[in-house]
């Protein structure tokens, strides 16, 4: 805030009530990484105390926390707002308006409440009375710029992850297996131990032709497998849960094939509330991105009349028109 001290906009009211600091950062890794972030938006009390608020008040709950479309409630948002409303706040301050809002709605919903109860707001730069017309028009084209913002740079991430993925270089997490060489490129894991253990489950599924069977067989044989850790990047070797031997099974990459988008996230309206989830999983077809034989095979070779790619990419031989004539096979 580089207004002067005796700013005309602030009166005896305001300085009557107490000043509250809103702070937020929108993940934790911001909260964990992002510490000069947080430096600055604590700054943002002192510059209210130098105003002549004497009771700051510091609400910094919010620090993890999105304020985008369908993002969960903010506790520290709602309480600023509840806080205005009784009365008790001359001026609202954050460093600037996306750390507030990412929203039209959310925007809205304070400059509304803040006019009704005399609440100034204050940013970085300047502070604003909604009594005037002119910082009602600047607090709306800041409001809205934020909201623009967010979606600017989220079409651009995903583009920018588009664009890596149909060059089959996208990847969050390789399945278990595979490994990327000096020169980035997908190739088969170096402990033999670990790509055997995979194929071991196609083999087995072959003969039980359920992922149900195929799972008891490896826990009543009590032989493990690899995964991938929750926290980490080294693998770790344990008897299999059902879900680990399915998401093998209906993983295409072991067909030879890349997929991007087999989960995309839809918003939905749960109790009068927004709310992102991921989709079902696609047929790898119909993903945003297929690229067949666009990495390495590691599926055992399979019966004569079903391909390897048939087995992962149909996601289950039971939806093959072959199947039977497989299983008469084996």
């Amino acid at each position: 805030m580089t207004e002067i001290l005796c700013s005309p906009k602030i009166k005896p009211e305001h300085l009557a009530r107490k000043a509250i600091v809103y702070l937020r950062q929108s993940s934790d890794k911001q909260v964990r990484q992002n510490l000069e972030s947080q430096r600055l938006q604590y700054e943002v009390a002192e510059r209210i105390r130098g105003l002549g608020w004497r009771h700051v008040e510091i609400i910094d709950s919010d620090l993890g926390s999105s304020a985008g479309m369908a993002s969960a409630r903010r506790k520290g948002f709602e309480r600023v707002l509840s806080s205005v409303a009784l009365g008790e706040v001359g001026i609202v301050g954050s460093r600037d308006a996306s750390r507030l809002s990412r929203t039209d709605k959310d925007w809205c919903r304070l400059l509304e409440v803040c006019q009704i109860f005399g609440t100034l707001i204050a940013d970085e730069q300047q502070i604003y009375d909604l009594n005037y017309l002119d910082d009602q028009l600047v607090l709306g084209i800041k409001g809205t710029l934020s909201v623009v913002e967010l979606k600017v740079l989220r079409q651009r991430m995903q583009a920018g992850q588009e664009s890596k993925a149909r060059r089959g270089e996208m990847f969050k997490r390789l399945p278990i297996g595979y490994v990327l060489d000096s020169t980035g490129k997908v190739v088969l894991h170096s402990d033999q131990r670990v790509c055997e253990a995979i194929r071991l489950v196609f083999l087995r599924f072959r003969e039980r032709w359920t992922i149900r069977q195929t799972f008891m067989w490896f826990r009543d044989h009590d032989i493990e497998l690899p995964a991938n850790p929750v926290l980490g990047t080294g693998l770790v070797w344990k008897v299999p849960t059902q879900a680990l031997v399915r998401d093998i099974l209906l993983n295409p990459f072991y067909a030879g094939a890349y997929v991007w988008g087999r989960r995309p996230v839809e918003t939905i309206l749960v109790d009068g509330q927004l709310k992102k989830r991921q989709s079902a999983f696609r047929r790898a077809e119909d993903c945003r991105v297929f690229i067949r034989d666009g990495v390495p095979t590691l599926t055992p070779a399979a019966a004569p009349c079903c391909s390897s790619v048939c087995l992962s990419l149909e996601l289950s031989w039971a939806s093959c028109a072959a199947a039977p004539a497989c299983r008469a096979a084996s």
